[in-house]
């Protein structure tokens, strides 16, 4: 089809929305921890219970799309994450997160699944990883932002009187004063509600997906399972999204535990460093993609990501608080290039596959919970150590993969490897 820059802007915006309500979770835990008095492992199954619904949710999804096309999956993944958002901001409670978190996972997985195929479709194939990489730094951007809001609203909510008709004022009628960080999901359920009044309003194009691009049937899953190259590309975005959280989770925490900064104010600034500096890695990510092979490309920045990992187990409280952002920076181009090489690996089924691969953000669920789990028995650092065989993954597949399409590069534009095309 022609390619539809419209639907690629609108998919960056969900991108940015996606990524609000998704990477809250790390400035808000150490608070979460304090409000309910929880263990490690209990505030673990907060990011368990987000992230558990992609591999609930995944291939249902590439099915209702297929069924009934982008816009109605669309504004129900943002109706769902409204009812999740408004529940836990109602009635504020430990299991009620569980609950709420639960549901916006939902419809994040539905949204993931939907926007993928999708992107590769209206952007062009041969720029799907560059597009990727775009999404990211849209992602990143909403996720140094949103930090920067819960510090201004914890600071600010607390104390607060009551005097006249600004934001805070009316949270402060609704947020439990001793529950400040509360009010971010008041903010949430407006925005998800604008995501749905947005796309309610929008003349969706219609988009015809290639038959390569499309979800197929239970049969069609069964066949892409039994091939060893789609499991071990589904690993690789476990792998990625458990690192991703696992840092993002938990080093804000970590930096309290060993150094006693403050998580609503260095905690929060570190996290929001570590989303904006993915941000800046985003962009460096574009240049080297019209450089450079995407495979060498991730064999750099995973080898650079486990270094400032070292750094930031073992460093000073300075170096471990420059270290952990950093890990952002050269994350930045994972997802979209292991997500990318995946796609670009198989010859059809690539929407079944997204779905598959979305699946595989379960790693994001299991990760941080593992770490939390580990850190009550042995200590927050050593259980940290999940990450070097998640990130060491990461780079393995630097070096096995051999995607059918490279990435598009101003030396030239390999669109197909002269080689024998693999089957499924």
């Amino acid at each position: 089809m022609r390619r539809n820059y419209f639907i690629v802007g609108l998919i960056l915006l969900i991108f940015f929305v996606i990524s609000l309500l998704t990477n809250i979770l790390g400035p808000l835990i150490p608070d979460i921890i304090l409000s309910f008095h929880l263990r490690l492992a209990l505030a673990g199954l907060l990011p368990f219970s987000f992230f558990i619904s992609y591999g609930i949710m995944s291939i249902p999804a590439g099915i209702l799309v297929e069924k009934y096309h982008e816009k109605p999956v669309l504004v129900a993944s943002f109706v769902l994450a409204f009812a999740g958002s408004l529940l836990f901001a109602v009635v504020p409670h430990y299991w009620i997160a569980l609950i709420s978190l639960f549901m916006i996972g939902i419809g994040m997985a539905m949204l993931q699944v939907a926007i993928n195929p999708l992107l590769r479709v209206s952007g062009g194939e041969e720029h799907f990883a560059f597009f990727s990489v775009m999404g990211q730094l849209i992602f990143g951007l909403a996720s140094f932002i949103s930090p920067h809001i819960y510090s201004y609203l914890v600071q600010n909510l607390t104390g607060y009187k009551v005097n006249d008709y600004s934001l805070l004022t009316l949270l402060s009628k609704v947020v439990p004063p001793e529950l400040p960080w509360v009010s971010l999901y008041w903010i949430f359920a407006a925005i998800t509600v604008a995501m749905i009044f947005i796309l309610s309003v929008i003349r969706f194009p219609q988009i015809e997906l290639k038959e390569s691009e499309k979800i197929g049937v239970w049969g069609t899953y069964k066949e892409l399972l039994n091939n060893k190259i789609v499991i071990l590309y589904f690993f690789g975005i476990f792998a990625y999204v458990g690192s991703e959280q696992g840092v993002a989770n938990w080093m804000s925490k970590y930096l309290n535990v060993y150094f006693g900064l403050d998580p609503q104010v260095e905690g929060a600034l570190a996290v929001s460093y570590f989303w904006g500096l993915m941000t800046v890695g985003c962009v460096v990510g574009l240049l080297l993609l019209k450089l450079m092979d995407s495979r060498q490309i991730l064999v750099i920045f995973v080898s650079a990501a486990l270094i400032m990992l070292t750094f930031a187990l073992f460093g000073t409280k300075i170096v471990s608080s420059i270290a952990f952002p950093m890990i952002g920076f050269f994350a930045s181009v994972m997802w979209s290039v292991v997500f990318s090489l995946a796609l670009n690996s198989v010859d059809r089924h690539h929407g079944s596959f997204s779905g598959i691969l979305c699946m595989g953000i379960i790693g994001g669920a299991v990760v941080p919970l593992l770490i939390g789990w580990l850190g009550d028995i042995f200590g927050l650092r050593i259980a940290l150590f999940v990450l070097y065989v998640t990130f060491g993954y990461l780079l393995s597949i630097g070096f096995w993969s051999k995607p059918l399409i490279a990435n598009a590069t101003i030396f030239g534009n390999s669109s197909q490897r002269e080689k024998k095309t693999e089957k499924i």
